[in-house]
């Protein structure tokens, strides 16, 4: 039998330089651990306010914590969002996570994933 060789690709983390993207990532992680949710993320509208959300997941509702936050941020009265972060165990951020908040937010909101323990895998801009 050949040996299957597996490769692994390392993953640079991203240093948030931005102090208010820094502050999304702290309440992401401090709302996950305080509600052991799956899932937790942050959006700031284009007013510097923030909402944090985690998944939704009932037996006849099931909502991504992004998806949540823009709920929140749209029913707050927010004209559109800045940028968002969710700290996920997922590989990657969902294309219907991407979609709600072009949706709302339209195009160059920026989108970061992260660990619960801190570390920012990757950012996607709407």
């Amino acid at each position: 039998m050949r040996e299957v060789e597996r490769t692994t690709l390392a993953v640079m983390p991203i240093e948030l330089a931005d102090p208010e993207d820094a502050k999304l990532l702290t309440l992401a992680r401090a709302t996950r651990v305080r509600t052991q949710a799956r899932e937790a993320a942050v959006v700031r509208d284009t007013d510097g306010r923030t909402y944090t959300a985690t998944n939704v997941d009932l037996p006849s509702l099931q909502l991504s914590a992004l998806a949540v936050a823009v709920s929140m941020a749209i029913t707050s009265g927010a004209n559109g969002l800045e940028a968002g972060l969710l700290v996920t165990d997922r590989m990657a951020l969902g294309e219907g996570d991407v979609a709600v908040v072009s949706e709302f937010a339209g195009s160059g909101v920026t989108l970061f994933r992260a660990t619960a323990d801190g570390t920012v895998l990757d950012s996607r801009t709407t």
